[in-house]
């Protein structure tokens, strides 16, 4: 991931000891942010900027306000690290107050983490508009298995995809998962159990060596087409819905992109999950998944699918959900996870050999996040995961009970069945990521 290049600005009209602080705040801010920015050499108000993905002011002063014509005509963000401790300085919310009214796009984080999120925010933004690439595996997209499920979604049309390279500066590419599974079966036992000599993955026990060895050949193919590619930013593939193509699932294959590559991945070929998931991870830098979201409000809509006939029998149960997906909670990297395990798959629609992924994250505060498909709103609720529930025999082997504040309010604004989940209280955070990509902000 490339660092958030800062541009720091001074005012021509600051005194002798006022020029002395804004280069010691410098110094300061290199030390406290060199891991997420490049500090660039430092320039006055009305020179001509070198490219750079923000302005960071070290000082701020009241020529500010007599100075706010040039600092509009920069077109670019404003943050302001104006504390020895690396955050605003409260004298300055009058400037900042000042400047925003003034069209300006101006951030005053006040505490360190956040101050990070904003400037990941601006890496990410930029990394997505130089052509980052994101890899697709699918052949007949919607037709296939259950495919009375899979035409119904917006992230098959050409339109989603038009609309995702043109908004965010992305490259979509489609390759073949046909063909990439006939590479797998290139594959040796050898290769493969020698590429994975070294992975310390939990597997069930009634998981067959082939079923493993299987999934580590998908890994080795898909690191091939993406060698090949170069630059691949994040991958998915149609799994389930063209499950015929393949003898397995690509979740371990995954698992090790992300946990040895730093690859985003998104489930069943959804392409503007994949996109959420990398702004929320790379943004946030915490973990972050997708299952699907089953509100109790749904009834026998929501539990013949998982083939369950009732819910938890909770307090409020209009205000809680399950989440799953492939018959566990869903799939997140291994390091995200307080619980872990491959284990033989669940579903009948992947092959005998394919495997899933039974995984929990920690109990606790979480937040619901996504893109809308317009790509301009940004779905942000506030939740919990209070327990993990199990229906023997069915879809749900261990689903996660999430409880949020108003369950009708989040069915009239839900934007899909997919929703991402991100570990803790992320509200604050979220707000400045949106602010950021120019999301409409709709909190839940």
């Amino acid at each position: 991931m490339k660092k958030a290049k800062l541009i720091p600005l001074y005012f021509n009209a600051a005194n002798e000891r006022e020029q002395g602080e804004f280069k010691t705040q410098i110094e300061v801010l290199k030390e406290m942010y060199g891991d997420v920015a490049e500090i660039l050499p430092y320039a006055a108000v009305g020179d001509s900027l070198p490219e750079a993905d923000a302005i960071v002011f070290p000082q701020l002063i009241g020529a500010a306000f007599r100075d706010s014509d040039a600092l509009v005509g920069y077109g670019l963000p404003i943050i302001a690290l104006t504390s020895r401790f690396g955050t605003v300085e409260m004298w300055d919310w009058e400037i900042v107050t000042y400047l925003r009214e003034k069209g300006l796009n101006v951030y005053s984080p006040y505490n360190i983490e956040l101050a990070k999120v904003i400037i990941r925010s601006f890496a990410a933004k930029s990394t997505l508009k130089i052509g980052a690439k994101f890899l697709m595996f699918q052949d007949s997209p919607g037709e296939g298995m259950q495919a009375y499920i899979f035409k119904r979604f917006f992230w098959w049309e050409e339109e989603a995809t038009r609309r995702l390279e043109e908004d965010f500066g992305i490259k979509l590419v489609y390759r073949s998962y046909l063909e990439l599974n006939e590479r797998v079966r290139t594959v040796s036992d050898e290769d493969a159990r020698a590429v994975a000599a070294d992975w310390h993955v939990p597997v069930d026990g009634a998981l067959s060596e082939k079923a493993f060895l299987l999934a580590v050949k998908l890994y080795i193919a898909t690191k091939t087409v993406i060698d090949e590619e170069g630059g691949v930013q994040g991958v998915g593939a149609n799994c389930l819905n063209e499950s015929f193509h393949s003898e397995t699932t690509p979740c371990l294959a995954w698992n090790e992109l992300f946990e040895r590559d730093g690859i985003i991945f998104a489930c069943e070929g959804d392409t503007l999950t994949m996109i959420s998931a990398f702004i929320l991870y790379r943004c946030l830098e915490k973990p972050v998944m997708m299952t699907n979201l089953y509100p109790f409000l749904m009834g026998m809509a929501a539990l013949a699918h998982e083939k369950i006939d009732h819910f938890p029998d909770i307090e409020d149960p209009d205000n809680h959900a399950l989440g799953v997906h492939c018959g566990y909670f869903g799939f997140a990297p291994q390091s995200f996870c307080s619980k872990w395990t491959m284990r033989p798959k669940a579903l009948e629609i992947v092959g005998k050999n394919a495997h899933v992924i039974d995984c929990e994250f920690a109990k606790g505060p979480v937040t619901l996040a996504k893109i809308y498909p317009d790509l301009k709103r940004f779905s942000i609720i506030k939740a919990e995961i209070e327990d993990y529930v199990t229906y023997p025999g069915s879809d749900c082997l261990n689903g996660a009970l999430i409880r949020y504040g108003d369950g009708h309010k989040i069915m009239e604004h839900l934007c899909s069945h997919h929703s991402l989940i991100v570990q803790g209280d992320q509200v604050p955070a979220l707000l400045q990521v949106a602010k950021t990509f120019g999301f409409d902000p709709v909190v839940l």
